[in-house]
C-alpha cells in the first residue's frame, strides 16, 4: 500500500502536541476548503488534512500510526499484521472513513469557535444554512413573456462524515414579466441545510441579461437599427419591423434622414407599474454595394436631376485653403 505522511500533511513535527496538531489542522482546513480555496487541488488537499488529524488527534491512532515507521510519501510498504483490520486504509490513501472528525474542530477553522459549545440541556444551539449566490442568464424574450428557467449548481454540504462535500441539485425559477437585468430573486430554503434544528438558508438568483442580436435596452425601452434603402427614406414608405410582440407595420415618413429616431409606443418591455417601454428605430440607410447596370443608371439620372447639395453647409462655413 502506499503511505501518506501525516506529520507532513499537516506542516508538524513527531513530536507535535496535541494542541499543535490541531492548530495546524484548523489553518489548513480553512486554507483549501473548497469553499474558499482557488487552489485546483484544494479539494483533494482538504481531504488530505483531514485524514491526517483524524488519525493523529486520536492517541491510540496515533500511536499505532508512528509504529509504522518513517517512509517517503508515496513509498509503497508493507503495514504489520493486523493494522489493516484496526485502522482499514488510514495511511494508505485508500477509502478511509473520518467519522471521528469532530464538526466542533471543522467550525472552528471558519471563526465558529463556539462549534463545540451546547446549550445548558446539553445540545448544540440551532445553527441556520448558509445562504447562496447564484447568477442566471435570461433573454429578452423572456423577461418580454415571463418564462420558468431550470438552473443547476452544485451547493456545499457537510456529509455524515463530518467533511464538505457539494451535492448538484436543480431549481424552476420563474422569471415574472419586465424582470429587469440584475435584479434579484429568492428561493426560501433552498440555501445550504441547517445544522442542529437550523433553519434552512436561501438562493438569491441574480439575473443577468443575455445580449439580444437585434434590440438594445435602456430600462423598459428597446432600440433597434432600422435599415432602409434610400428610395424609401426619401420618398417614405410602409415597412415591417419586428418587436418582441410581434412585426408590426411602421410608417416612413418622406425625407427621412439617417440616424433619425422613429418611436413604436409600448413595444418595449413590460414594467412592474404596469406601464410597457416604447421601441425606438434608429434610421441606417442601406447603400446597395454592388448595384444592377439599370440602377447604376437610375441613380445617375438623380445625380444629373439633384437640385440640392448635401455639403452645402461645409461649403458655406468652410475656408478657402488648398485643396487636399
Amino acid at each position: 500500500m502506499k503511505f501518506k505522511d501525516y506529520y507532513e500533511v499537516l506542516g508538524v513535527a513527531r513530536d507535535a502536541t496535541a494542541a499543535d496538531v490541531k492548530k495546524a489542522y484548523r489553518k489548513l482546513a480553512h486554507k483549501y476548503h473548497p469553499d474558499v480555496s482557488s487552489d485546483p487541488e484544494g479539494e483533494a488537499k482538504f481531504k488530505d488534512v483531514a485524514e491526517a488529524y483524524a488519525t493523529l488527534k486520536d492517541k491510540e491512532k496515533r500511536a499505532a500510526y508512528d509504529q509504522l515507521g518513517r517512509h517517503r510519501p508515496g513509498e509503497d510498504f508493507e503495514p504489520p499484521r493486523g493494522w489493516q483490520q484496526n485502522f482499514g486504509d488510514q495511511a494508505s490513501g485508500g477509502n478511509a472513513r473520518f467519522d471521528d472528525v469532530d464538526l466542533s474542530d471543522l467550525f472552528a477553522a471558519f471563526g465558529g469557535g463556539g462549534g463545540g459549545r451546547t446549550s445548558g440541556r446539553g445540545r448544540r444551539p440551532p445553527r441556520p444554512g448558509q445562504d447562496y449566490d447564484v447568477r442566471a442568464a435570461v433573454t429578452l424574450e423572456q423577461v418580454y413573456a415571463g418564462a420558468e428557467i431550470e438552473i443547476s449548481l452544485a451547493i456545499p454540504e457537510v456529509g455524515a462524515d463530518g467533511l464538505p462535500h457539494r451535492t448538484s441539485k436543480s431549481f424552476q425559477i420563474k422569471i415574472p414579466k419586465g424582470a429587469q437585468d440584475g435584479q434579484r430573486l429568492r428561493l426560501s430554503g433552498k440555501g445550504g441545510a441547517g445544522r442542529d434544528g437550523g433553519a434552512a438558508g436561501d438562493l438569491y438568483i441574480l439575473l443577468t441579461l443575455q445580449p439580444h442580436p437585434l434590440y438594445r435596452p435602456v430600462g423598459k425601452d428597446l432600440y433597434l437599427d432600422l435599415p432602409l434603402a434610400p428610395f424609401e427614406a426619401v420618398l417614405g414608405a410602409s415597412v415591417e419591423v419586428p418587436t418582441l410582440g410581434g412585426t408590426v407595420e411602421m410608417n416612413i415618413p418622406a425625407g427621412t434622414a439617417a440616424g433619425k429616431k422613429l418611436r413604436l409606443g409600448k413595444r418595449g418591455l413590460p414594467g412592474s407599474d404596469g406601464q410597457a417601454g416604447d421601441l425606438y428605430a434608429i434610421v441606417q440607410i442601406d447603400v446597395p454595394p454592388a448595384p444592377s447596370e439599370r440602377e447604376r443608371a437610375l441613380y445617375g439620372e438623380l445625380k444629373e436631376a439633384a437640385s440640392s447639395d448635401p455639403r452645402a453647409r461645409l461649403k458655406a462655413s468652410g475656408s478657402t485653403g488648398a485643396k487636399a
